[in-house]
This record gives structure tokens, C-alpha cells and sequence, in this order.
């Protein structure tokens, strides 16, 4: 290689550097558009129609709708409903409603369809039946796609360990093992890992059903079939694995406040 050649490859190499640098910049400036949606549904099997029960003079999914707004994380946030109860009581107070239009098996198909059509980078599912929100562990999630400049998560999830030998092993505490770097390996209803060796460090993380996704990553949702580990466990975040999509799990202590029976929201209006 001549004098000029090696010159060459070298100019080259360093605006290769330069290009990379500044698409880094430029990824980590470019401001995200990051949204909170509300799924709210009207029915419900334990607690019928929960989400317009009264709650300190207001209904519980109008004090949800604005304890979202109150965090100040979101550019945007709307309720995703399939009643057009729900979606007069949010739009009669000021707030912003999608209409479902089609029946839907889980809450990312309801959240798809509704950000389809809208310009957004980040979408946030916000717990309808959860007034008291959080603020820290949402900011978490937002935080993880603010650093991710590669573009490597598709979407991001909670977890918090549990020890309580009855907790471990209740099938409605959906259970996460993930790898060194954070990101899921697999979620079940059953015991995981399996302790075959006693003392060995094990860590038991149980998955909190709060998301932060990519658009592209719902809407591929979306268009994806159901699969046999999906359907067998009836756990949604299955198909992202079953189709390489990643989950980065954030680990918490947050637990949160839900209504889902009469007795919960009798507690609840003891809170405020």
C-alpha cells in the first residue's frame, strides 16, 4: 500500500468515525415523542364496571386519566376505551379518548390500534384501574429508550423480587428470568427457575404488567400471530419473545394500587 492509499484509507476511516459520531448526537438531541395510553375496558369479571365508580367525586379512570397528566412524563395522553360511557366521562372533563373499534384478545392489540395513526415514538400503558400513580418507575422506563441511541430494546417492562414461598408459587404472579444484560429470557405462570440446587443465589422476579414500547414494535404486535407458549400460558409479552423482539426488564419495588374489587376501592377512598 502506497503513501496516498494508506492517506486515503485513513481520511476515509475518520469520517466514517465522524458520520457515526454525529448520527449518535444526533439520536440522543432528536427530541422523543412519548405518550401515555389508558386501556379501559367497561366490563370486568370480579368488578363490574369499576373504572366509572365514584372515588372522591370523581370516577376512578378520570382520576387516573389526570394522576397520568400530573406525572408530567408525556407529550400526549389519551384512554383507549371500548365504551362510549368511558369516553363521554373523558371527553365531557376535557380529556382525550380513542374509541376501540375492534374486540380485542389483549391490551397491546387495543393500544395498536389506537397509536397506528398517530406520531409518536414511545408509547407508555398506564393501568386504567390504578389511580395512584407511581411517578419513579415510569420515569425508568422512559429512561431506558432516552440511552438506548442503538436502538437495541423494543420494549420495557418492571420487575420486583418476591421471597414469599406462597407468592413464588401462585400461577396469577407471572414469574421473569432474564440474561445478564437485563432482557427477558422467558415469563410463566409456573416456578422459574425451578431450584433443583438449594443456595445458589437464586432471585425470584415477579413481571409488573406496566409497559414502555416502541410504535414499531406494537404495531408489529399487531400483525403477529398467536403462537403455542402465548397461548399456552396466556401471556401476551410470549409473542414478543416468540418473534425476537427484546424486553428490558427494570427491577422495582414499586407495587401497585389497584382496584379491582369493592373492597380495594373502599381502601382506596381511605387514601385520599
Amino acid at each position: 500500500m502506497t503513501l496516498y492509499e494508506r492517506d486515503t484509507l485513513t481520511s476515509k476511516r475518520l469520517k466514517i468515525k465522524l458520520c457515526d459520531l454525529v448520527s449518535s448526537w444526533q439520536k440522543k438531541n432528536t427530541k422523543m415523542k412519548i405518550i401515555a395510553v389508558i386501556p379501559a375496558r367497561y366490563a370486568s369479571t370480579r368488578f363490574s364496571a369499576k373504572l366509572m365508580q365514584d372515588l372522591g367525586g370523581k370516577t376512578v379512570i378520570l382520576r387516573t386519566y389526570e394522576a397520568a397528566i400530573n406525572t408530567h412524563l408525556f407529550d400526549d395522553v389519551f384512554v383507549v376505551t371500548d365504551s362510549d360511557l368511558i369516553y363521554s366521562e373523558i371527553f365531557s372533563h376535557g380529556g382525550k379518548a380513542i374509541r376501540s373499534i375492534k374486540e380485542h384478545e389483549s391490551g397491546s392489540d387495543r393500544i395498536a390500534e389506537a397509536v397506528e395513526n398517530l406520531d409518536v415514538d414511545i408509547v407508555v400503558n398506564v393501568q386504567g384501574d390504578e389511580p395512584f400513580i407511581d411517578v419513579e418507575p415510569l420515569a425508568k422506563l422512559i429512561e431506558i429508550f432516552r440511552n438506548d441511541l442503538d436502538e437495541k430494546v423494543d420494549l420495557a417492562s418492571l420487575m420486583r423480587e418476591i421471597t414469599d414461598e406462597y407468592e413464588i408459587e401462585n400461577p396469577n404472579n407471572v414469574k421473569v428470568v432474564v440474561d445478564q444484560n437485563g432482557f427477558a429470557l422467558y415469563f410463566s405462570r409456573s416456578v422459574i427457575p425451578y431450584a433443583r440446587e438449594k443456595n445458589v443465589g437464586v432471585r425470584y422476579m415477579q413481571h409488573i404488567g406496566i409497559y414502555a414500547f416502541r410504535k414499531q414494535a406494537l404495531l408489529d404486535f399487531y400483525h403477529l400471530p398467536m403462537k403455542s407458549l402465548e397461548a399456552s400460558e396466556k401471556l401476551e409479552q410470549l409473542r414478543y419473545l416468540e418473534f425476537g423482539k427484546r424486553i428490558k426488564m427494570v427491577e422495582t419495588t414499586h407495587v401497585g394500587i389497584g382496584i379491582d374489587t369493592p373492597e380495594d376501592l373502599e381502601k382506596a377512598r381511605k387514601m385520599l
